[in-house]
């Protein structure tokens, strides 16, 4: 019974059912083969931002690209100078001696031949008192003298004297009369030497620095290793102008007379009017410029010497009023850069630089005119470095 039973079992269950296999035989491969190229690929870019992300800011200053309007657009040439008085000096002494008297503080004003200071001068008072002793005591001497002479005169004609005695009261009178001259002479000497302790404004106009305190030493030429050479630096502030130095190759553009428009740096929003006064009639060889001095047509309290100032000179039409220009796009002169033979500035833009080829027009002053490539209020990288590329992280340097 137990063989016929093992004869009847079905050997076709045990076959393998090829029709339920999952998928074609080479479906694994092909996806392990596209991992192998994939899997490298997203390390190299996930390397290549990462390498980004932490590669450092390069440090950067930056301005803006600005709109110029008005009289400011239309200048065919700009120069930066400074404000000078042209009536200015160091007020000294005449004379050698201490301080005892100083009348001024920096920004007084003072009116031509007040007394500024003045030194010890004691001593010199004792030499004016005992000249004009002297003076008096020649003189009583040379009235005595001019007396006998004309006595002796009189009595010659009488007969009562004699020729060699007039002779003599004629020469004791003239050596008298000389000696008054001489006394003269000496109490004037006394009397200037007094003078030059006091020391005097020179003309009317301010004082601009104290170089000596009371009790210090003031001597001419400070002549003494401790001494003073001045005791006050004084101006004529109406004499104020700027001196600006023009370019060799623009001081054709310059003419006598010509309209200005000066702006000084400490009150960008206030314009003065002006105009050439002078084209000093000679170069600075090491610098290719020819010093210009512009006037102004009014000033107030506020322009004061040694300020720094940019000067826009106008063109003039037939009716001799200054011209607006239309206006115009500029940016510093030391954000554009050469490339490849371009001229090109970086622009900020989410963090980065990138590089803008930029068209050039006019040079005014410490900007340049831009035609094309760049808008109004756009931020661009100043003195951009040698190896800074497109694209590069900047961070504002402060």
């Amino acid at each position: 019974m137990t063989d016929t039973n093992s004869e009847s079992v079905d050997l076709s269950t045990l076959k393998i059912d090829r029709e339920k296999r999952t998928g074609p035989p080479g479906r694994w491969k092909r996806w392990l083969h596209l991992l192998w190229i994939l899997v490298p690929v997203v390390i190299y870019f996930a390397y290549q931002l990462t390498l980004t992300e932490i590669t450092p800011s390069t440090k950067i200053n930056t301005t803006r690209v600005e709109l110029l309007t008005g009289t400011e657009a239309a200048a065919e040439l700009v120069a930066t100078g400074y404000v000078v008085a042209q009536i200015k000096a160091a007020v000294a002494s005449k004379a050698t001696g201490r301080l005892e008297v100083l009348n001024v503080e920096e920004g007084d004003q003072v009116l031509q031949g007040d007394v500024v200071g003045i030194l010890e001068n004691e001593d010199i008072k004792a030499n004016l008192r005992l000249a004009r002793a002297n003076l008096k005591a020649a003189r009583a001497e040379s009235t005595m003298a001019a007396q006998n002479y004309f006595r002796q005169r009189e009595l010659l004609k009488s007969g009562s004297s004699t020729e060699d005695v007039l002779e003599a009261a004629t020469a004791a009178y003239y050596g008298a009369a000389a000696g008054v001259e001489a006394r003269i002479a000496l109490v004037r000497v006394a009397e200037v030497g007094y003078e030059n302790t006091f020391i005097r404004a020179p003309f009317d106009g301010t004082v601009l620095r104290k170089h000596a305190d009371v009790g210090e030493m003031v001597a001419p030429f400070a002549s003494a290793s401790s001494a003073r050479g001045a005791v006050v630096t004084l101006a004529d502030m109406s004499s104020l102008e700027v001196e600006a130095d023009v370019s060799e190759s623009n001081i054709q553009k310059v003419k006598p007379g010509a309209p200005c428009e000066i702006i000084l740096d400490a009150y960008p929003t206030s314009k003065y009017a002006g105009y050439v006064k002078k084209i000093v009639p000679t170069a600075d060889r090491s610098r290719a410029t020819v010093l210009t001095k512009i006037a102004f047509r009014q000033i107030d309290e506020r322009v004061l010497p040694e300020m720094s100032a940019r000067v826009n000179f106008l063109p003039v039409r037939p009716d001799s009023l200054p011209q607006e220009g239309k206006p115009v796009l500029v940016v510093r002169k030391n954000a554009l850069t050469m490339r490849e033979g371009k001229q090109v500035v970086f622009r900020v833009v989410d963090g980065r630089a990138l590089l803008t080829e930029v068209e050039v027009g006019r040079q005014l002053g410490d900007v340049t005119e831009i035609i094309s490539g760049l808008r109004e209020g756009e931020e661009v990288i100043l003195s951009p470095a040698g190896g800074l590329e497109s694209g590069d992280k900047v961070e504002l340097s402060y």
